[in-house]
């Protein structure tokens, strides 16, 4: 049975778990401080590490190889917690998503993308998001808090735990591209990444975990100087007229500024490594041929030989007001920066018939910061309203 904690529905501030934490969460650094505070051999950290995220017990009862004695302390001070799981959907492509319940009352969402040479996991790393990306249907559910480190790890654990139980390869790649803006939770993205990497936990290669921002140039410097990842760039537009409309926070950190603090971030490691850019498809929004040349120049300019570029085909959800962009167009669109000697990929869409793709997930958000009320009366007043019946608008 699952240790005794705050289950995903209860109440965290009740007094006889409050002084309990997710073991989940805690790094390797953090169990060794741990283990010193309570007069215990720091190398029991990595004990702890491996029964958790390698043999996912349950229960500090299981770690057999740890005297009664200090399972019982870890007991004092950590539970392991339950995951309800509030749905999961199938796609007919393999994809699978999963709606989790978190300690506050809302639901964050995580997607499992299976591939003949990766098994991609695409976590979340706030409940909503505190940007509002135009396209985005995370965007349009407002914002109540960030993850903490246990609750985005706990979507590893959840699916590799569930893979293994079914007899399939685990999650081979992390890529933080669900719900939020990863680089505006630092204090809880940082740690997670750490367990990721770490191999007495999921010792997942630092070129296998991708971090991914809209732009947040303080949270790129700072990554930069306490770990070594992949990242991610949403792009989605080579001028900042373009970006301004669909990625507002460009209008705090425009494109001279952002291009270069990611240049910078790529050169502060030693390892030979990529900028992806991703840059989603929106009809006559950012799909011109003038703009594949610009996106080009700016590709050049700052990343030469160091850039990959994903286009996305922008994926529908309710109550959208873009289109995805022509199959020809983004074709063309694509042609033009292969033929300038930019690596392009126009991305399959993964998981779209579930609401599983990119930009799709949307979860449940107890938002405080009414957004969500101000975008359903903009289109309450707008004629998409009429064109869009997915959704029950209720204000």
């Amino acid at each position: 049975m699952p240790e005794d904690g705050p289950s995903p529905s209860s109440d965290p501030t009740k007094k006889e778990t409050s002084h309990r934490k997710s073991i989940l969460g805690e790094s390797l650094s953090m169990l060794k401080s741990f283990f010193l505070r309570i007069d215990e051999k720091p190398f029991r950290a990595k004990q702890v590490l491996q029964w958790v995220h390698q043999r996912y017990v349950t229960s500090f009862e299981d770690m057999t190889d740890l005297s009664v004695i200090l399972r019982q302390k870890l007991a004092e001070h950590f539970y392991i917690p339950t995951r309800t799981v509030l749905s999961e959907q199938k796609s007919s492509d393999g994809t699978r998503k999963w709606l989790f319940a978190t300690e506050s009352g809302s639901a964050v969402e995580a997607v499992y993308i299976p591939e003949t040479q990766r098994r991609t996991l695409c976590v979340s790393s706030q409940v909503g998001c505190e940007l509002n990306c135009r396209f985005c249907h995370t965007a349009t559910q407002g914002f109540e808090r960030n993850l903490s480190s246990a609750e985005i790890i706990a979507q590893l654990w959840f699916v590799n735990s569930l893979l293994r139980d079914e007899d399939l390869p685990l999650i081979s790649n992390v890529v933080f591209m669900g719900m939020g803006e990863p680089l505006r939770n630092m204090g809880a993205v940082v740690p997670a990444l750490e367990i990721m990497l770490d191999d007495h936990a999921y010792g997942l290669s630092k070129r296998r975990v991708t971090v991914s921002t809209s732009g947040v140039i303080p949270g790129i410097e700072e990554l930069s100087q306490k770990i070594d990842v992949a990242i991610a760039l949403s792009l989605h537009a080579p001028d900042n007229a373009t970006r301004d409309r669909i990625v507002p926070l460009n209008k705090r950190y425009p494109l001279e500024q952002l291009l270069p603090a990611v240049s910078k971030y790529l050169a502060q490691f030693e390892r030979k490594n990529h900028v992806t850019l991703e840059y989603v498809m929106l009809k006559e929004v950012n799909d011109s041929e003038l703009q594949a040349r610009q996106l080009s120049n700016l590709i050049h300019k700052y990343f030469s030989g160091r850039a990959k570029l994903n286009l996305i085909p922008f994926n529908p959800f309710p109550t959208t007001q873009f289109e995805c962009s022509t199959e020809k167009q983004m074709m063309r669109f694509a042609q033009i920066l292969k033929d300038r000697g930019i690596l392009t990929t126009v991305r399959k869409t993964r998981g779209s018939d579930i609401l599983g793709a990119c930009g799709q997930l949307a979860g449940d958000v107890r938002d405080k910061t009414r957004r969500r009320q101000r975008y359903l009366q903009e289109l309450a007043s707008s004629r998409y309203l009429s064109q869009h019946t997915a959704e029950q608008v209720v204000l």
